[in-house]
Parts: C-alpha cells; structure tokens; sequence
C-alpha cells in the first residue's frame, strides 16, 4: 500500500473557502471587513515574496490587507513605534512582522511589542505561554497548519511517539508543546543531540523543522511513520530526504504543496478569527 500524501495544498484551497463564507457573513452583519497588517523591513527578496503571497491569500478570502513597508536601515526604536501605530488602529485586526528583520533591530522586542489580541501569526511569549499551558491562543503559523493537516486526515496522535528535530522559537519548540497537549510523548532533537538516526528510528511521528536541506534520511525513518517535512530549501527540497519516503512512511507532507500553504493558511483563518472577535 502507497503512502497518504497529506496535501497541504488542497486543503488550504477548501479552507479558503470556508473562510471566504465567514469573511462575507462579518461583512453583511457589521459593514466591516478582516484587515490584517503585514510589515516587511528592508528589501530580502523572498520576504517581500512571502508578503506579497500573504496579502493575496486575504484578497481570495476577502479580507483586507495594509503592507508596511520600512527602510532597511529601520531602528528597533523606529519598528517599534509602527507597531503601537498598528496595535492602537482599531481598523487593523491583525499584525505580522515578517521574519528576519535586519540585524540592527531586536527582533524578540518587536514580537513581544503586538498586541497579543492582534497576535494572528503566534509569536508572542505571552501567546506562546498560553498555548503550551492549552488555553486559548493564536498557535505560530507553521505548527498549527500542521496541526490542521494531522487533524484533517485523521492521523491518531494520542500516545504516540513523536520526535521534532528542530527547536526555533516559533517552529520547533511550539510544535512540541502543540503535539504533547494532544497526548503524544514527545521528544526534541536539535543540532547538540546524539545519536540522532537512532531517536529519528523510534518516531511514530516526525517532524523535520531543522533548516537544513535533507539532513534527515530516508533509511532512519520507522516503517509506517507519519512524516512532515516543514522545510524548504532552493530546488524544492526539504529537511527530509525525498528518495524512498513514499516506501517507508505512512503518510508525508509533499515539498512543496504540504506545509508551506497551510502556514500561509493559518495566518488567513487566525486574522479571520480575530476579525470576529473585534468586530463582530
């Protein structure tokens, strides 16, 4: 039997369109529309990329978006002043400041400076503190799709083993907590950890969040593992080696088409949610 593909892709397109019916229910009942602002310092390529993608996933849904641009050469004092402009707005229900800023600016501080109503992408430690202790909160992006993707195809989580190779504070360490407030038994693997094949081998689920292309591979994985790769790396690779994934797992996120739309998608439903919540 061929593996599940666990279709990122698909999925962010139905959800879309579940949103796009909330976001016209919010018009029709107050007048008013979602906006989310989006603030991108300096001139990176890939992030005016992501921006750029973000802010059409609000258009197909409906809702509004604000892109903040600021010069590479923005102060910390500088950001964090655009963001108490954005957290005092009351037409802007959401924040996101792009990842990385430039090297200058305090990137913890500028999180931590969103109004944790207006949190929709989960970076906040407050927020952060709130999900791993199961109360309500915008989860990070990227962990929360995939939690939408393992809850969409039914994948059993509640006791299961899982091993997240990754520890970044907006990846690796809220997916962990994510995964052990539904049960699993988790464990976290990073760049100090010994013998890594040998834990990745005990995994009933894994998660590759590393940031390095196809460090982890194939031949490590359990037989009948479930297999996400949240990593994405030039020549459409990931953190998982592709070659035999199909044979040794259950089910696998495709890269790309797995994570990367439901990260964007998250952001979408979550600035919908908080939409509601100040508006409606």
């Amino acid at each position: 039997m061929s593996a599940l593909i666990l279709d990122g892709k698909a999925l962010a397109k139905t959800t879309e369109e579940e949103l796009s019916v909330r976001v016209a229910k919010l018009k029709e009942k107050t007048g008013k529309t979602p906006i989310l602002a989006t603030i991108l310092v300096g001139d990176d390529p890939a992030s005016a990329t992501y921006v750029k993608m973000k802010g059409n996933a609000c258009a197909r849904v409906g809702m509004e978006s604000i892109r903040v641009h600021l010069p590479e050469t923005t102060t910390t004092e500088e950001l964090l002043a655009k963001i108490q402009e954005l957290n005092e707005n009351p037409d802007v229900h959401g924040i996101l400041l792009q990842h990385p800023v430039p090297r200058q600016i305090d990137e913890r501080a500028a999180f931590e400076a969103i109004d944790a109503r207006k949190d929709v992408d989960g970076v906040t430690c407050l927020g952060f503190g709130r999900m791993a202790m199961g109360e309500k909160a915008y989860g990070c992006a990227t962990p929360a799709g995939i939690m939408t993707i393992l809850k969409s195809y039914n994948i059993p989580l509640s006791g299961k083993h899982a091993v997240v190779v990754g520890r970044s504070a907006i990846l690796g360490k809220p997916m962990a907590m994510m995964l052990l407030n539904e049960n699993c038994t988790v464990t976290i693997c990073h760049s100090k950890t010994q013998n890594l094949p040998k834990i990745i081998g005990q995994a009933d689920i894994l998660v590759g969040a590393v940031g390095r292309p196809e460090l982890i591979k194939t031949s490590w994985i359990k037989k009948g593992a479930v297999v996400i790769d949240a990593g994405y790396h030039p020549g459409g690779v990931g953190d998982i080696e592709k070659e035999g994934l199909a044979e040794v797992s259950s089910a696998y996120t495709p890269v790309p088409g797995g994570v990367g739309p439901m990260t964007i998608n998250t952001l979408i439903r979550q600035s919908v949610e908080s939409g509601e919540a100040f508006i409606g």
